[in-house]
């Protein structure tokens, strides 16, 4: 095929997609006002992490961000979800407010790209490039890409993995230069975590068919691959070292599997899930029906192919001839049903996830597509057969097994009408598709083209509707939209209208939905977002509270509201969601000190009148040993009577205040609460201000002492009082403090992310490098062709 007919190959696999990915958005786009607003984590992160990231980028501001729990790393907390993204640039020349209308669209743009990046991968191994073609929308529009709906930037790494691959068989089959570098560089820098995925597939694909000789190598070769490997990873330092930096302080990072917990999942109904998921559709994310008891929810796992399901794959199993690609399949599978093994894609963490089954997708495609290619209608006939036999199996088998109700009646089957639903629509479309390749199946040997149009329009139709099913059911499991997401949250910043919204404040909100503060843009205490300050994680565990992916702080902690500087709590009126009404029509607060407000964006406003601005100063101290003797729940409002401080800094500090000898004599009620905090209001900052560098605070004090600031400790943030430049302490087990002498002061703090200016100069360095590597090679290539 010439370079010509190829593009246009391109462009067409790529028109069908991005027409079919219409059809499956549009509709839900114009349901919600040009938005596309879909299930839970969708609607509460990536929207308002688009909006954060872009404003953050368009005002230059790639060091601390304020509106990221109590405060982030920008670069380290959105490199997973943005930063490296193609896709999230192209927001950037339009207005903020306009980013939440550009979701849909660029998810459409996703999937197109998906299936052109796939096509030109699978070209390369058919002769006849309309099975390609084929192979392009079965990964755009797989039942990993249709689940990953709810995590839209996990679409960014199925658009260009095809390009690894691509990469290195150009390489390894024409001596292509600087492409595979490329690509390790493209695919590093979209996403770190799912990139150590992508190293250890690499691998795998590179030695079993340099195993199986399909792959020749040479140790010139072998260092030449080997450079281009590393220089790919050099240029996306400038993203990887400060992520890098601060994941490994992350305590989910450190979760490896144990015994045999390694060979076997604790949960016996994992096994069968993971199988279900290559012959059935996706199931909601929130909602799986098929086998719900497997613990698999937000896991991603789907590798289902539409209308093929596995009857492509089966076949290309039976035949005779040895291939790689044969043992790279029974490999992954292998390691898909093996704990230990699966969880090599994630660092050994023993969490469970199916996030590395794009990979999987792409080789259950390829398998597809050859015997597509190969027109083995005979084989592919038999395997169908199979096919259909094994879903009507599982089918029965799940719509016939004994269930109790909640009243502990035996029912047959899935009972409850949601999952009934669900459960019917799911098993239609799987048996559905089936039924309908059967139908023209005789045309593969007949008229391949025929066989290949038909196919196209099928997937198409297939993915339209099931598309569409899978939208509507994981926007009716969500909150009111129309009433709720669209006019509070995404349109709601207008309608906060509290007097000091523009200072530095801090608000709280209750759990009906979170991220509000991102929306708002102002600082909120609760927020959910993974990859935060450990400090934040740290304090957080430190009183009882669990912080793994959120951030939600119960009521009866109150203390914590004050020492952190919220002056203002936001109570849902009325919000509906799928686990029914949470209503509070009655204004009230089981939280102490709290005074009613006002109604605005749908909430109870709440005045904290015990709020402590930023930026305060104690007159005691207490050892972290001595808070540790005290119950965690009371640990905060020890906080707001005395700052916790290390051994070696009670030494450092202990004479500038008086000692608390045995904290847990200490009153902790109510009015001792209110008290404390009317005494920390005594000396507090009479200006606060936040920039892109970091803040600067203006505070006049008696005597010389420690000021506590309530921002997350890291160790970019350095410091000078009147311009000299002073030791930053890690001080209330996460934040920060500076000492300052009597009389009023300006702080300075300054915020530089850690091992970004060294990942810059490596990135550009290696970038020059890579220029000029492509560029001999391609004199010394012309020279040789002119010999």
């Amino acid at each position: 095929m010439t370079q010509t007919n190829q593009k246009s190959m391109i462009g067409q696999v790529f028109l069908i997609s991005l027409i079919t990915a219409m059809l499956i958005f549009v509709p839900a786009m114009i349901w919600d006002k040009g938005y596309f607003l879909f299930l839970g984590d969708f609607n509460s992160q990536q929207i308002p992490f688009y909006k954060t990231a872009h404003a953050a980028v368009r005002s230059g501001n790639f060091g601390w961000n304020w509106y990221t729990d109590l405060g982030a790393n920008f670069v380290s907390s959105y490199s997973f979800y943005l930063l490296g993204s193609p896709f999230f640039w192209l927001t950037i020349p339009f207005p903020n407010d306009f980013v939440p209308y550009l979701i849909g669209p660029l998810l459409i743009l996703k999937f197109a790209c998906a299936a052109a990046t796939s096509y030109v991968y699978l070209a390369k191994y058919v002769k006849h490039r309309e099975f390609a073609v084929i192979g392009g929308l079965l990964y755009a529009f797989s039942g990993f890409s249709i689940y990953n709906i709810f995590f839209n930037h996990f679409h960014e790494v199925m658009v260009l993995f095809p390009l690894l691959l691509i990469g290195l068989d150009e390489f390894m089959d024409h001596n292509t230069k600087g492409v595979f570098a490329l690509a390790v560089f493209l695919n590093a820098m979209v996403n770190y975590f799912f990139f150590f995925g992508e190293v250890i597939f690499v691998i795998l694909y590179f030695f079993i068919r340099l195993g199986m000789r399909n792959f020749t190598l040479t140790w010139k070769k072998f260092l030449n691959l080997a450079f281009e490997a590393v220089l790919g990873f050099l240029m996306s330092f400038v993203l990887m070292v400060p992520s890098v930096i601060t994941v490994l302080q992350n305590p989910r990072v450190d979760n490896p599997q144990y015994g045999f917990d390694f060979w076997l999942y604790s949960n016996r109904q994992r096994l069968p899930a993971i199988l279900a998921s290559l012959f059935f559709p996706p199931e909601l994310p929130s909602r799986p029906v098929l086998i719900p008891d497997a613990n698999v929810k937000w896991t991603s796992l789907s590798a289902y192919l539409p209308l093929f399901s596995m009857s492509g794959v089966l076949a290309f199993m039976k035949t005779r001839s040895k291939s790689w690609i044969k043992t790279i399949l029974v490999v992954l599978v292998i390691m898909a049903l093996v704990p230990g093994l699966n969880s090599l894609f994630y660092a050994l963490n023993a969490s469970y996830y199916a996030r590395w089954f794009y990979m999987l997708t792409l080789m259950l495609i390829l398998a597809t597509v050859l015997v597509l290619d190969r027109q083995q209608e005979e084989r592919l006939k038999k395997a169908l057969s199979q096919t259909m036999i094994l879903t009507v199996v599982v089918l029965l088998i799940i719509g016939l097994t004994p269930q109790k109700d909640k009243e502990d009646v035996i029912r047959i089957g899935l009972y409850e009408d949601g999952y009934l639903l669900q459960f019917i629509i799911i098993g239609v479309t799987a048996l559905g598709s089936l039924l309908l390749l059967s139908t023209f199946v005789n045309q593969l040997r007949k008229d391949y083209r025929l066989f290949a149009k038909r196919t196209v329009i099928s997937i198409c139709i297939i993915s339209v509707i099931y598309g569409n099913f899978f939208v509507i059911w994981g926007k009716t499991r969500s909150y009111d939209t129309k009433n709720y997401i669209i006019p509070d949250a995404i349109e709601g910043a207008d309608k906060i209208t509290i007097p000091d919204k523009e200072e530095a404040i801090r608000i709280d909100t209750d759990d009906s939905f979170i991220n509000m503060g991102m929306f708002w843009e102002i600082s909120c205490m609760r927020a959910f977002h993974s990859i935060i300050p450990v400090s934040i994680i740290d304090f957080y565990t430190y009183l009882g509270e669990q912080r793994s992916v959120s951030s939600k702080i119960s009521e009866d902690n109150y203390a914590v509201r004050s020492l952190l500087s919220v002056h203002w709590y936001f109570d849902r009126i009325n919000v509906s969601d799928e686990f029914g009404d949470v209503t509070s029509e009655d204004p009230d607060t089981s939280m102490p000190g709290y005074r009613y407000y006002d109604d605005m964006a749908g909430y109870h406003v709440w005045e904290n009148e015990y709020y402590i601005p930023m930026g305060f100063t104690y007159d005691a101290y207490v050892t972290e040993e001595q808070c540790s003797q005290v119950s965690e729940k009371r640990r905060a409002q020890l906080m707001l009577k005395a700052i916790v401080l290390s051994e070696e800094q009670a030494e450092k500090y202990g004479s500038l205040y008086e000692a608390i000898e045995d904290p847990k004599l200490e009153d902790y009620s109510e009015k001792a609460y209110f008290q404390d905090c009317l005494d920390r209001r005594e000396e507090t900052a009479s200006s606060f201000i936040r920039d892109n560098d970091g803040f600067e605070a203006v505070i006049t004090i008696r005597e010389r002492t420690l000021v506590f600031f309530s921002v997350p400790w890291e160790e970019g943030w350095t410091a000078e009082v009147n311009g000299e430049e002073v030791d930053v302490e890690r001080v209330n087990k996460g934040f920060m403090a500076v000492e300052a002498p009597a009389g009023t002061n300006t702080i300075r703090f300054h915020y530089r992310t850690p091992g970004l200016k060294f990942g810059g100069i490596v990135t550009i360095a290696s970038i020059l490098v890579w220029g000029a590597y492509v560029t001999i090679d391609q004199t010394l290539g012309k020279k040789r062709r002119k010999l």
